[in-house]
C-alpha cells in the first residue's frame, strides 16, 4: 500500500471513532444522565479544552520527532477512553464525573493526533495538495457518517458493544499511522531548538501572514459560533422540540456529514478552486445563513433538510481553510503551522461550547441558534470587506 492508503486508514479510524463519539457523548450527557443545558455546555467543553491547551505543543512534538510516530502513539493513548466508559457502562456506573474524565483523556488524544496527522499530509500528497485535502475530507466525514449511524442504534443494542467497537477502530488506526514510511529528517529531534521556542516559531509564522491570520480568524468564529451550536444548541434542541433519541442524533449528525462530504466530492470532481479564499468566505456567508434557518425548522425534517445544507457549506469552508495552510506552511513547520489551524479552531471551541450552554439556559435553543449565526455573519462580513482573502488566487 502507498502511504496515502495508510495516511487514510489512520485518519479514517479517527474520525470513525469521533462519529461514534459525536452521538454517543452527547446521548449518554443530554439524554441518558438528563443533564442540564449549562452541563452539557461544560461537558462539551471539557471535550475541547485539551485542544486549547496542548495542541500547540503537539504541532511542535510533531515537526520534533515525526507525525507518524506522535500520531500512533497518541492515538493507542486514545483508546484508553472508550475503554474507560466502557467499564463504566458494565458496572452500572456512569456519572458525570466519569463522562468528564472520558473527555479530558480524549481531548488530549486529539491534541497531538491532530497536528502530527495534518503535518504528515504534504509528504503523502506527492505535490497535489489540495487534491489531498480534499480525500482526507472524504474520507473523514465519511467515516464519521458511519460512526454516527452506528452510535444511533444505542438505543437498541445498548452503549457496551458501540464503546467496544470504538476501541477496535481506534487500534486499527494505530496500525496504519505505523505503515507510513516518512523521511529520516522527520524523526530527527531539533537539538537546538526548546519546545516552547518551537510553538512560538510556529504561531509568529502565522501570525505574521497574512492570509494564515485571517483563515486563524475565522476558525475561531467558526468555534464560538459553528461548532458550540453543533455540539450543544443542536442536540438540546432535537431533545427539546422534537423529543429526539439516539437515532434522532445520529440523523442529525449523518445529514451535517453527508453534506460535507457531497461538498467536498464535488470540489473533487471539479477540480483545484484557484479563488480558495473567495470560496472560504462564501460558504461561511452561506452557513451563517443557513444555520439561522435551522433555528426556524418548522418541523424533524425541515431541520434534517438544513442541516444537510449548513453542513455542504461547512464541507467548502473546512476544505478551502486546510489548503490554504497547508500550501502556505514553510517547510518544516507543516506540524507547527497545522497545529495553529486547529488550535485557533479548538482553542475557542471551549468558550463556544460554554457559551452555548449558557444562552440556552437563558434564552432557549431557537434564540441560541440566531446569536450564533448573527455573530459568525459579522465576522464573515468583516473579513470579507477588510481582508485580502477575497482577492487571494492561487495557480491551479
Amino acid at each position: 500500500m502507498r502511504p496515502l492508503h495508510y495516511y487514510l486508514l489512520g485518519t479514517g479510524s479517527w474520525f470513525l471513532s469521533v462519529g461514534i463519539q459525536g452521538v454517543m457523548f452527547a446521548w449518554l450527557v443530554t439524554m441518558v444522565l438528563r443533564e442540564s443545558p449549562d452541563r452539557v455546555g461544560i461537558a462539551q467543553m471539557t471535550l475541547l479544552l485539551p485542544g486549547t491547551l496542548f495542541i500547540l505543543a503537539g504541532g511542535s512534538v510533531a515537526d520534533r520527532y515525526g507525525g507518524r510516530r506522535v500520531a500512533a502513539l497518541a492515538q493507542a493513548a486514545g483508546t484508553l477512553a472508550p475503554l474507560w466508559l466502557l467499564a463504566l457502562v458494565l458496572a452500572d456506573r456512569l456519572t458525570f464525573a466519569g463522562l468528564l474524565a472520558y473527555a479530558l483523556v480524549m481531548g488530549c488524544a486529539q491534541a497531538f493526533v491532530t497536528p502530527a496527522r495534518d503535518g504528515l499530509l504534504n509528504y503523502v500528497a506527492d505535490g497535489r495538495i489540495q487534491r489531498t485535502v480534499m480525500l482526507a475530507g472524504i474520507a473523514q466525514f465519511g467515516t464519521s457518517i458511519l460512526g454516527f449511524l452506528l452510535a444511533s442504534t444505542a438505543d437498541a443494542v445498548g452503549p457496551a458493544l458501540i464503546l467496544g467497537i470504538q476501541v477496535l477502530i481506534l487500534a486499527v488506526g494505530v496500525v496504519g499511522f505505523l505503515n507510513i514510511a516518512q523521511p529520516r529528517r522527520a524523526h530527527q529531534p531539533e537539538s537546538r531548538t526548546t519546545l516552547m521556542a518551537s510553538v512560538i516559531e510556529g504561531a509568529t509564522t502565522v501570525l505574521r501572514h497574512r492570509q494564515l491570520r485571517m483563515v486563524a480568524l475565522q476558525n475561531v468564529a467558526m468555534a464560538l459560533f459553528f461548532m458550540g451550536s453543533y455540539i450543544v444548541t443542536l442536540p438540546l434542541l432535537v431533545r427539546e422540540a422534537f423529543n429526539g433519541s439516539a437515532s434522532d442524533l445520529g440523523l442529525m449528525n449523518a445529514c451535517n456529514s453527508i453534506g460535507l462530504v457531497l461538498a467536498i466530492f464535488v470540489l473533487l470532481r471539479r477540480g483545484d478552486v484557484a479563488r480558495q479564499g473567495r470560496a472560504l468566505i462564501a460558504a461561511q456567508f452561506v452557513g451563517a445563513i443557513m444555520l439561522g434557518a435551522v433555528a426556524l425548522a418548522p418541523g424533524f425534517a425541515a431541520f434534517l433538510g438544513l442541516v444537510f445544507v449548513w453542513g455542504a457549506c461547512g464541507g467548502v469552508a473546512m476544505t478551502m481553510s486546510r489548503t490554504i495552510m497547508q500550501e502556505q506552511a514553510p517547510d518544516g513547520q507543516q506540524g507547527r503551522v497545522m497545529g495553529f489551524h486547529s488550535f485557533s479552531f479548538m482553542g475557542a471551541g471551549p468558550l463556544g461550547a460554554l457559551g452555548s450552554g449558557y444562552l440556552v439556559d437563558e434564552m432557549g435553543a431557537q434564540a441560541a441558534l440566531g446569536i450564533s449565526a448573527a455573530g459568525m455573519l459579522a465576522v464573515v462580513l468583516m473579513i470579507g470587506l477588510r481582508s485580502s482573502l477575497w482577492r487571494m488566487e492561487t495557480a491551479s
